[in-house]
């Protein structure tokens, strides 16, 4: 139940960012919350590869419960680089809307 919280504020998040911008909002809303699976899934597999490579055994020493409470904030890490690197590249890349005749001096008697 919590997960679904958090994937529901995840979603949120990225669905305002996009509507302030004017984006598709549910696209990147979508691509939130798969941020946020794909960062939870890489730590997975390193913290398998490195229970691996020390000799351990990492289906018998790692339990899934607590395989899922560890890669919370790494999903939540992923999800935040994601939205910081949109919102920079969005602010950098906004267009002022300036019209032609404003920034004509009529001073000058055409």
């Amino acid at each position: 139940m919590l997960g679904l919280l958090l994937i529901y504020f995840i979603g949120e998040k990225f669905y305002q960012l996009a509507a302030s911008f004017e984006k598709s909002k549910w696209g990147y809303a979508i691509l939130g919350v798969v941020s946020y699976y794909i960062g939870t899934f890489i730590f997975g597999v390193v913290l398998f590869l490195v229970l691996d490579a020390t000799g351990g055994n990492p289906e018998e020493d790692l339990d899934s419960t607590a395989m899922n409470v560890i890669a919370v904030p790494f999903g939540l890490l992923s999800c935040y680089i994601l939205y910081i690197i949109l919102k920079k590249n969005w602010e950098k890349n906004r267009i002022e809307d300036t019209d032609v005749l404003d920034d004509m001096d009529m001073s000058d008697g055409i």
